[in-house]
């Protein structure tokens, strides 16, 4: 099987069984969304079709108008269109994170060179929203709560293991967020023994939320990161 046949494998296979604490809901595309599957099998046809192994990065997990409108990580319908020339039929989707992921793509040498070398997920595949007082609905991260941490940690290990299993380097793995991701991910690792170095990237939200002025110096950290990594297998 090509990696792109297995991602595809992987993701129409998700389906968390569990409970989640009252108020918390959960983002299934490959269920929910009948475009996600065709979206995703175009995408990684485009780009995974090989058998080459790839370096991951773990995200937290997808967001609504992200991956969990599109099933690609870090890929709104916006993106998907402009850059992966992929159709999106809808209500178009803006996502700040992948707005900077494709500019650190841009940065790379573009999707197809990008995609060649690295794949990305998340800690947990699948997303989670809240709802608040006044009704509205919002992203919720798999450590906003110990609650659903517990509640999706086996979750999250069985699929961490299954992404590895698709074709991943485990000499490095790349982790977006330098703080609570970073150290649940990190803790986890030591128990699990998934990969013998983590690299922890702040991630594209913080930056494109709080670091716009001084973006330019994350992307030539992400790439310098990346670059290092790939130079080394």
């Amino acid at each position: 099987m090509t990696f792109a046949e297995k991602v595809i494998q992987f993701n129409k296979q998700l389906d968390f069984k569990g409970t989640l604490p009252d108020g918390i809901n959960i983002m299934n595309p490959f269920k929910e969304n009948p475009q996600a599957n065709s979206l995703t099998e175009q995408f990684y046809g485009k780009y995974y079709n090989d058998d080459n192994k790839r370096h991951l990065i773990l995200g937290i997990n997808p967001g609504r108008f992200g991956g969990g409108v599109t099933g690609i990580p870090f890929t709104d319908s916006k993106r998907l269109k402009a850059v992966c020339n992929i159709n999106y039929e809808g209500k178009e989707t803006h996502e700040p994170s992948s707005v900077f992921v494709y500019e650190v793509i841009a940065a790379f040498g573009g999707a197809e060179e990008f995609y060649k070398h690295i794949y990305i997920n998340s800690m947990c595949p699948l997303g989670f929203t809240a709802t608040t007082k006044d009704g509205k609905e919002i992203n919720y991260n798999y450590y906003d709560s110990k609650e659903l941490t517990s509640a999706v940690y086996d979750f999250m290990v069985e699929n961490i293991q299954k992404q590895i299993e698709l074709g991943c380097y485990t000499d490095t793995c790349f982790c977006f967020g330098t703080g609570k991701n970073e150290k649940f991910l990190k803790k986890l690792n030591d128990e699990k023994g998934f990969f013998k170095n983590i690299i922890a990237l702040e991630h594209p939200r913080f930056i494109m939320q709080y670091k716009t002025k001084t973006k330019q110096q994350y992307i030539d950290k992400y790439i310098a990161a990346f670059r290092s990594a790939i130079n080394s297998v």
